[in-house]
């Protein structure tokens, strides 16, 4: 197997989440959802991988990675044709939901696959070209789905990325079956609850932080649209603005590992979660286009280190033969604040608007940055070689 195969999967399907997941708002807006109602059609992308991550990672653990991903797969492209098939907002609900577990089979077997199939020497530098594709598809994918839906309609941009699954499905039919004997899965079967995990201090600073960082990005994804339509910003400018965002994570991740051998892990973990909160707080002073944009990079430079920083502890925390259960936890963990948030926000919009939205926001995560990623409390960690998974 080519590490090179497992790059396309991730860069493909995760181009099909992201010419639609910018989209959701504004779909959900015309077919009459108020910022509660987008609330709610977010979390339900959260709410049954919240339930279903940790046992999943258990199936990837005994059964291998190869089904899961394939699986993953034609979920996503059935979740993303439903909105184009039918235009009502309950189609938009189950396409979340569908996307949203789909997500979870196809990222913590790809993830698995990446840090089985490497070793302490190369195993940041492999999470960091699955991070970079990822990152990719970030820029490409919004800009693409604002621009389909300003020349066709929002229903077409749903249609396209149902059709793009396909490059994906073709890419995973090359993986191979990683399954493992029947006696050693029955083993590691009895090994007890995932939840027994939390025990370890470095797993539970690294779900925390990447919890923190993700539900950052889902809120102004899902809620900076609804913020910038209200002044009249087309779609397309919206997608733009997002993808400089996906852009800026890249390119930190560029620097991430220079970032980390100078200052170490836990000062950089800090910074960076604290300037996305800062600028996620100035996002509503500002209606010009260039400035949310310098904003909306900077927000990325600053989740863009959160989460390779996150994926590299979570894995090398995991117990041996456990690796696809922790990054089931770790994948529950952020489904959970992905389901709470929206619901929260939500209701912080419908009582006192959308700008509130970017000021609590703002606050968490700076709050946040204190809480779980304050410089000096912890020993520095050994620098990273290369930047790793978001």
């Amino acid at each position: 197997m080519r590490l090179s195969t497992i790059i396309a999967i991730a860069f493909s399907f995760q181009l099909m989440m992201n010419l639609t997941r910018p989209l959701v708002t504004l779909y959900g807006i015309s077919l009459g959802a108020d910022a509660i109602g987008i609330g709610m059609i977010t979390a339900a992308y959260a709410l049954f991988p919240l339930l279903l991550a940790i046992p999943i990672g258990k199936v990837a653990d005994i059964i291998g990675d190869r089904s899961p991903v394939r699986i993953g797969v034609a979920g996503m492209m059935a979740g993303t044709a439903l909105p184009f098939i039918f235009p009502d907002i309950w189609a938009l609900y189950v396409s979340q939901a569908l996307v949203g577990v789909s997500h979870i089979f196809i990222s913590i077997s790809l993830q698995n696959l990446i840090g089985n199939m490497s070793n302490s020497q190369n195993r940041d530098h492999h999470f960091g070209l699955f991070s970079m594709a990822v990152a990719l598809s970030g820029i490409v994918g919004p800009v693409a789905g604002g621009m389909l839906a300003d020349y066709s309609s929002y229903g077409f941009a749903f249609g396209m990325a149902s059709v793009a699954g396909l490059v994906p499905m073709a890419f995973a039919m090359l993986l191979p079956d990683s399954a493992k004997p029947a006696g050693q899965a029955g083993i590691e079967a009895e090994k007890g609850s995932a939840l027994e995990l939390l025990r370890i201090p470095l797993l539970r600073k690294a779900l925390a932080s990447s919890a923190l960082v993700l539900y950052s990005r889902d809120v102004f994804v899902a809620y900076f649209p609804l913020f910038a339509s209200d002044w009249g910003m087309s779609a397309s400018t919206i997608g733009w603005i997002i993808g400089v965002q996906g852009l800026t994570m890249v390119l930190v991740r560029l620097f991430l590992a220079r970032l980390t051998a100078r200052f170490g892990r836990e000062p950089v973990l800090w910074a960076s979660i604290l300037v996305a909160g800062v600028s996620f707080m100035l996002v509503p002073l500002t209606t010009d286009t260039l400035l949310c944009g310098l904003l909306s990079a900077l927000m990325g430079a600053g989740l863009g280190c959160g989460q390779p920083l996150s994926m590299t502890t979570t894995y090398n925390a995991s117990p041996k033969h456990r690796t696809g259960e922790v990054l089931g936890l770790r994948m529950a963990s952020n489904r959970l604040s992905q389901m709470i948030a929206p619901l929260f926000f939500g209701l912080v919009g419908a009582w006192t608007g959308i700008i509130a939205i970017f000021y609590v926001s703002g606050a968490f995560l700076i709050g946040g940055a204190f809480l779980t990623a304050g410089p000096g409390r912890e020993q520095r960690a050994a620098p990273m070689n290369d930047s790793s998974n978001s």
